[in-house]
């Protein structure tokens, strides 16, 4: 790879009054947007920990950890590039493993389909249900737990622990909770307290990279990846990694703070670097 196939670049950001200034590598040739998710993985983990510093400053600490995989039953929402980087992921596995995964991913997407679980929750994420939008939190809400109820857990979950830890998606990444891990095992409005994010890169992700492809599937779940990505071939466009990180920071600051400060200032300041910081 030549040195100036990656270049660096800063991005100033407001969090809670104060700025910050982020740096990031990104690939100077054209990519597909889910080969920037390491990036925006990194960029996540940063916002999780000065939420989790924020709690900890509050007397609050984070009780998830390794082996407690309670919440990796819950239907976990997905940025449409997400898709294929988890088909990706699991393709990339070594047998007999891959089949393994791809077992549990099938045997997860059946049984919710015959249960009426998918038509379920996209009846709540449509738009025709009720208009009082506690009456339709609320309802999303049962069908959520509904999901949860089956006990169905993730297909990467292993002895209650992520086994994709690293790639695991942005929505993983952002739910953590400060309540004693108990309560996951049966969770209620009362007896979850979630650290609040101080950013969502989840929903700038699904926003920027929402094509109309998926437009019909309703909301898109983890446990629907390889089931989609099969359905649908990935046509995304490729665009250099200032761009593709310029339009995320766009969705960033739709989605809600923190938003860069100066969002042309990210691309005017990428310069030439010889190495991919990972």
């Amino acid at each position: 790879m030549a040195d100036n196939e990656w270049i660096t670049g800063k991005v100033s950001l407001t969090i809670k009054g104060n700025p910050v200034e982020m740096e990031m590598t990104v690939p100077a040739f054209p990519v597909k947007p889910y080969r920037m998710l390491p990036v925006i993985q990194q960029m996540t983990n940063s916002f999780v920990a000065e939420s989790v510093a924020d709690d900890q400053v509050q007397g609050r600490s984070v009780s998830c950890k390794a082996g407690c995989g309670a919440c990796c039953r819950q239907p976990v929402p997905i940025a449409e590039a997400e898709v294929y980087q988890i088909a990706e992921l699991v393709e990339s596995m070594p047998e007999p493993r891959r089949s393994v995964i791809k077992q549990r991913f099938a045997d997860g997407v059946a049984h919710f389909r015959s249960i009426g679980w998918f038509s379920r929750i996209n009846d709540e994420f449509s738009g025709d249900g009720p208009k009082d939008s506690k009456e339709a939190a609320a309802k999303a809400m049962d069908v959520v737990m509904d999901y949860f109820r089956e006990g169905i857990p993730c297909p990467f979950l292993e002895n209650e622990s992520c086994s994709i830890h690293p790639s695991r998606p942005l929505s993983c990444r952002e739910y953590l909770v400060t309540t004693p891990a108990e309560n996951c095992a049966s969770p209620t409005a009362e007896t979850i307290r979630r650290v609040e994010m101080m950013a969502q890169p989840s929903k700038a992700l699904k926003q920027f990279t929402a094509t109309e492809q998926l437009k019909g599937e309703g909301l898109v779940t983890l446990i629907r990846a390889l089931e989609l990505a099969e359905k649908y071939s990935d046509n995304y466009p490729e665009k250099t990694g200032d761009v593709w990180m310029s339009e995320f920071f766009g969705s960033l600051a739709k989605a809600g703070k923190p938003a860069p400060t100066e969002p042309p200032a990210f691309k005017s300041r990428l310069k030439k670097n010889s190495r991919w910081r990972k």
